[in-house]
């Protein structure tokens, strides 16, 4: 390695990303059942009594939504255009039974969460009887996950926004332990290349991109009086089992997560599997 390659590589090494605080502001929340009138203004009252971080801004307009509003998928992406609501609050397989399997999300909740640029809260169904001890409490435990979380500032923005004051914000960012060894595996068959060091060094400089990140993100909430704990969390791991026992284990209120992936039209692979997976706790799908 030249002096100027060596220059190059510490240069970026030093590099940070560094967070950059938006409030995010609702200022209407669409609340989708297929329940009758009376029912789904009980679980929008639910729905109000867990948001309080949201609900207790009385400038915010609701609207709940019962199941003779709308039969089909295209009649409620009608209906959302014409409320255009900020944020909507529902729970998967509307107006079907499949919430007894768990095995999908229902063709309403796809289409709500790929179809429209609007972020939707997915709750326990209110008749699976799924929902973890302390869900739908309230929000003062958030966690939030990215593939990348590093610069992921829209995702930080609105884990933010749902924690509830003198709450803690987990931010997370669990690195495919897989993918590294198949890489490992490669480099090794490189001779010029020493792999012990290359393990090593690969390994710090991937934590180390988004433990900075967080940091920043700590510095800046407090620069700005932000009142939220960020606690940080930078692992190894398998994905899905690694996400599922931490949330288990700190007992996440609600994860934030993004669902687009904008090389596709299907929902973002990780973010599938984990909403499936995480019947019990509810989810912010951006």
């Amino acid at each position: 390695m030249t002096n100027v390659d060596q220059f190059e590589s510490m240069f970026r090494s030093a590099s940070r990303e560094v967070f950059r605080h938006k409030p995010v502001d609702f200022k209407s929340v669409l609340v989708v059942t297929d329940r009758n009138a009376e029912n789904a203004r009980l679980f929008g009252d639910q729905v109000r009594k867990f948001l309080r971080v949201i609900s207790a801004d009385e400038q915010v307009r609701w609207r709940d939504c019962n199941g003779s509003e709308f039969q089909s998928a295209g009649e409620l992406l009608t209906l959302i255009e014409t409320v255009c609501p900020d944020l909507i609050c529902t729970y998967r397989n509307l107006h079907s039974d499949a919430w007894k399997w768990p095995y999908s999300l229902g063709t309403h909740v796809d289409l709500m969460t790929q179809h429209t640029d609007v972020p939707v809260m997915l709750l326990p169904h209110p008749e699976a009887d799924r929902a973890a001890d302390h869900a739908l409490e309230n929000t003062d435990t958030v966690m939030a996950i990215a593939d990348h979380l590093t610069g992921d500032d829209r995702l930080v923005n609105f884990a933010i926004r749902m924690t509830e004051p003198d709450g803690t914000l987990w931010l997370t960012h669990v690195e495919d332990e897989l993918t590294l060894a198949r890489y490992m595996e490669v480099i090794s068959k490189i001779p010029t290349i020493d792999t012990d060091d290359a393990r090593d060094a690969v390994r710090e400089q991937l934590l180390k991109e988004p433990q900075n990140y967080i940091d920043s993100c700590g510095e800046v909430l407090r620069a700005a009086e932000v009142n939220v704990q960020i606690e940080r969390l930078v692992v190894f791991g398998h994905h899905l089992s690694e996400y599922t026992g931490l949330i288990e284990r700190h007992k996440v209120d609600l994860l934030v997560l993004n669902t687009k992936d904008q090389h596709q039209l299907a929902m973002h692979g990780m973010a599938y599997a984990l909403a499936v997976e995480l019947r019990q706790t509810p989810l912010l799908m951006l």
